[in-house]
């Protein structure tokens, strides 16, 4: 016995049973089944028998079945009916699904893609999206169930398994047919199957007369020339269920929908490796700095033991290792932290203003100077003052630093009278102090002075997989502010971040960065958006492999040190002499 169970807008759920050969619908009460849904006419619609089949007519209004539109739809068992706000689901488990006389057109599929694709850009979630992808496939086909299987290196994985009423189906991997898939796969190209039991190539099939399946149709998701998946759909209660119109359905729907599924599943995988990358940020942060690698641990536990001090500290490293970054962090983990911090690069300033800026000026000390104005000395007063680039410093400023730093005393330029100051000084530079020493451009006195505490910072050649950390961290940072389309790396950008020796460190890493994030307009950055030369990358080899390649280069190394001389490299490697003969042999012979 057939039957519609009405879902009504307040959630109450009435199950009527189609009795009669016509069922009225509508808002008025003595229809056979009444709406609550004031948007709804007195007369909406009606259910007409026919036999065994049972028809939907609206009266003058598009109604929703199974999400596709249209006056009147011909209703199998599991239908899902819209109309209005009202939900309603039509139920006749007594006959298999019929097909519709009215099968979906190609412009249907391609307003469900369109609806897919909104569903897609509006961040519905991958397993939603894959579902809706699922039950759209089998709408448009008219199918009972259907797979959606991904390859990966050989290797089988149902993504999703729906039956015909949009419930997931359990055990899933044992309802379909290897040897379908496995021709699908072999020939990249679509099948259709109008009677498995009867096909001569697969009625024979184990796994095809185990499931006594019927109707079969199956399409690869392609990419780029590559198989990536499947889209297996079937009606084990009917032959003869798809016809070719089905299959060239099904085959425009699957290259549609194997780049909303490749965009998709590259979204996904970019979410998950975001919330990684934040995982791992949040594990190797230091304040506003970022590393893993033992020098850098190292580095932010010196700063650990000497911030709460007021001793002078020398920071040490190249050019955009970040050196400023690391006399803020000295400063906010210190007592002062809630004073001024303040910076002056003392290579960026004339000599004849840098004693001005760093000690200030009393109105008339010199032409310009209109009137008084205090140095970076008296504005750290009682914070930190960072002089950066300290290796640059004139030699005569240089003497009045160091008295500066020993009596705690500035004077203003053009004033007798000295101020004094409660201050903390941190210096840093990327020369080799003792050198300049050596070379009578740098005071040693001031040098021991400054060195009380020495932190080096590690160039980011040095810095292992700091590099990819930092190199994702500043792409997600700018991509999220220019808007940009970059996501990630490709493998061979990955390669090339790693090769690059970074004359400007992190520095360069991020500006590098930042314009490849506006140039671009890929998901992933290649090696050519980062202006870096693309490396080869070497296999990998087996380890005996690995073993004699490094033996064969090692002998050829030490006899060449020895002049060829074969019993000196015997002894010398501690092995046979013969060892090092039968070694020249493979040579001669081009083995080696």
């Amino acid at each position: 016995m057939a039957s519609i169970r009405v879902r009504h807008p307040d959630g109450t759920e009435i199950t009527h049973k189609l009795i009669k050969r016509l069922t009225s619908i509508g808002r008025n009460r003595e229809n056979d089944i009444s709406l609550s849904d004031p948007t709804q006419p007195g007369d909406a619609a009606h259910i007409e028998r026919d036999g065994n089949r049972h028809r939907l007519i609206g009266h003058g209004q598009s109604l929703q079945v199974n999400r596709r539109s249209g006056i009147e739809h011909w209703l199998s068992h599991g239908d899902k009916i819209s109309l209005g706000t009202t939900d309603m689901t039509f139920e006749d488990l007594s006959l298999p699904r019929v097909p519709d006389p009215n099968p979906l057109t190609t412009i249907d599929v391609l307003r469900r893609l369109v609806a897919l694709s909104e569903k897609m850009v509006a961040r519905t979630t991958l397993e939603t999206l894959l579902e809706a992808l699922m039950d759209d496939a089998i709408a448009v086909t008219q199918a009972d169930k259907g797979f959606l299987i991904l390859v990966e290196q050989g290797r089988r994985k149902i993504q999703v398994a729906r039956h015909f009423d949009q419930n997931n189906i359990d055990d899933a991997m044992s309802r379909l047919s290897d040897s379908i898939i496995n021709r699908v796969i072999e020939h990249q190209k679509p099948l259709i199957l109008k009677d498995a039991l009867d096909d001569p190539e697969f009625k024979s099939s184990e796994s095809v007369v185990n499931l006594k399946l019927l109707s079969v149709m199956c399409a690869p998701l392609m990419i780029k020339g590559e198989l990536f998946g499947l889209i297996y759909l079937g009606n084990d209660s009917l032959a003869n269920r798809f016809q070719t119109e089905s299959l060239e359905i099904l085959t425009i729907f699957a290259a549609q929908a194997s780049l909303l599924l490749q965009n998709a599943l590259l979204l996904n995988e970019l979410k998950q490796e975001n919330v990684g990358l934040k995982e791992q940020l949040d594990e190797h942060r230091y304040g506003d700095l970022l590393g893993a690698c033992p020098s850098m641990k190292e580095l932010f536990r010196r700063i650990d033991r000497i911030a709460s001090t007021d001793i002078t500290v020398l920071i040490l490293g190249e050019t955009g290792t970040g050196k400023e970054l690391i006399a803020r962090e000295v400063h906010r983990r210190s007592s002062r932290a809630q004073e001024a911090f303040v910076a002056i690069n003392c290579g960026a300033i004339p000599e004849n203003l840098l004693e001005s800026e760093l000690f200030g000026h009393v109105r008339g000390a010199f032409t310009g100077a209109v009137s008084n104005r205090i140095g970076k000395f008296q504005s750290a007063h009682r914070g930190t003052l960072f002089l950066d680039e300290i290796g640059d410093m004139p030699l005569a400023l240089q003497a009045k630093l160091l008295r500066v730093l020993e009596e705690k005393i500035v004077y203003k330029v053009g004033e007798n009278k000295g101020d004094p100051i409660d201050i903390r000084v941190v210096a840093a530079t990327n020369k080799i102090l003792e050198d300049e020493v050596a070379r009578n451009q740098f005071r040693e006195d001031l040098l021991y002075r400054l060195n009380a505490i020495t932190l080096r910072l590690p160039a980011l050649r040095d810095r292992g997989e700091d590099l990819v950390t930092l190199a994702k961290f500043f792409l997600n940072k700018h991509a999220s502010v220019l808007k940009s389309t970059a996501r990630g790396f490709s493998p061979a950008a990955l390669n090339a971040l790693r090769q690059y020796p970074w004359p400007g460190n992190v520095r360069e890493l991020e500006n590098r960065l930042k314009k490849a994030v506006v140039l671009t307009d890929k998901s992933l950055l290649s090696p050519e958006d980062l202006e870096l030369p693309a490396r080869k990358i070497d296999p990998v080899l087996p380890l005996v492999q690995a073993k004699e390649e490094f033996q064969k280069r090692y002998i050829q190394e030490i006899l060449e040190k020895n002049q060829g001389n074969r019993t000196k490299t015997a002894r010398d490697l501690g092995v046979d002499p013969r060892t090092i003969f039968r070694h020249l042999e493979k040579l001669d012979d081009g083995e080696v």
